[in-house]
């Protein structure tokens, strides 16, 4: 009876003791989620985030070529060996989000026409810059170009004619939207349709652009390393 007596003792002390415990040392907190990374990233998903005010900047992809035709499924228009990309970060939030830089430059040269009537093809330049980049970690990483407080998106030949030099202006309307490819660490654009806005009335009444530009690069940091996005 004393023996039965005394484990109930003891048992009434060590569930003291354990409640005393539970009330006055708190239990062990879960760890702690890693804090999202950015959007866009450089090296590969994790890297060094892509800072406000860095410079991306990028050629036509390898092998590419950046075309202006007259209609979504032509051949016929301008088509330019060489392009380059540069825009300027503006905001880098963490992901899933959207990043944004202002596009400062986009050049052509090495411009052919295969327009008839047309014999050369001395410029394509884009007008109202600078525009405003959305680049988003949603599905097919899509991309997005506005224009800005200058105006609407806008593109210019000039074109040595039969007839003599001829303008032919374009403006896009709204935005127009692309894709990234952490693969290639690419934006590609297609079928973009602009419309004519002035000009020779020799121009073609539509303009529908296609480019892919890569590897897009963080050309503030040493060894421009390749974007990444998140």
């Amino acid at each position: 009876m004393r023996f039965s007596r005394h484990l109930a003792v003891t048992a009434a002390a060590v569930c003291a003791v354990t409640a005393l415990t539970a009330a006055t040392v708190p239990a062990s907190a879960a760890p702690e989620p890693l804090a999202a990374g950015p959007v866009l990233t450089t090296g590969g998903a994790g890297g060094p985030a892509v800072a406000p005010g860095d410079t991306l900047a990028a050629p036509l992809a390898a092998g590419t070529k950046a075309t202006f035709y007259s209609t979504a499924t032509s051949t016929t228009g301008v088509t330019c060996a060489t392009s380059q990309l540069t825009a300027t970060t503006l905001g880098n939030p963490a992901a899933p989000g959207s990043a944004t830089a202002s596009l400062t430059g986009l050049t052509f040269g090495s411009c052919t026409a295969n327009i008839t009537g047309v014999t050369s093809v001395r410029s394509l330049t884009v007008g109202n810059l600078p525009y405003g980049v959305t680049v988003s970690d949603a599905p097919g990483l899509p991309v997005t170009l506005s224009g800005g407080s200058a105006g609407p998106i806008q593109a210019t030949a000039v074109l040595d004619s039969w007839f003599g030099t001829i303008t032919c202006s374009f403006q896009l309307s709204g935005a127009f939207t692309g894709s990234a490819d952490n693969t290639a660490h690419s934006l590609a654009f297609r079928t973009e349709h602009f419309a004519r806005s002035g000009g020779s009335a020799l121009c073609p009444a539509d303009g529908y652009f296609s480019a892919t530009y890569g590897p897009v690069t963080d050309a503030s940091r040493t060894g421009g390393p390749a974007v990444y996005v998140n």
